[in-house]
């Protein structure tokens, strides 16, 4: 049965979780930097490995649990602001004009990653603020 490996997919996802945003912080930092190793080959396939990864045990998870974006809220909400994040990440590493947007792009992205991390640990929609509004 696949629910017997539910410890290793999920550490494997919140592996990949920390991963990701790592990489992403230190390439975001590298872009206000005005570092050309941003783009390296290795960061950029690193980046598509890591999250594909990552998206694999997410959707493994939601299969072994039987929760389903759509149907649970917090699910939901995670999927609606990982297309957010990552249309944010596109402009901040690679789409925004000036350094200054980029910049906002980013800053942007880094708090979607967080409000996402924190609806994956309340399992609501409303993340951090579960703590804040009752």
């Amino acid at each position: 049965m696949l629910i017997a490996f539910y410890p290793q997919v999920k550490f494997l996802h919140i592996t990949c979780v920390v991963l990701s945003g790592s990489l992403f912080t230190l390439r975001g930092m590298m872009m206000l930097a005005g570092s050309p190793w941003v783009y390296h080959p290795i960061l950029k396939r690193g980046s598509y490995l890591i999250d594909t990864t990552l998206l694999a045990a997410g959707i493994t998870l939601t299969v072994m649990l039987h929760q389903y974006p759509f149907v649970q809220a917090w699910l939901t909400a995670k999927v609606l602001l990982l297309v957010a994040y990552i249309v944010l990440g596109v402009f901040a590493l690679r789409r925004g004009r000036t350094r200054t947007s980029r910049a906002g792009f980013f800053i942007a992205a880094l708090a979607v990653y967080l409000f996402i991390v924190s609806i994956a640990i309340a399992h609501d929609p409303r993340g951090i603020f579960t703590q804040i509004v009752h």
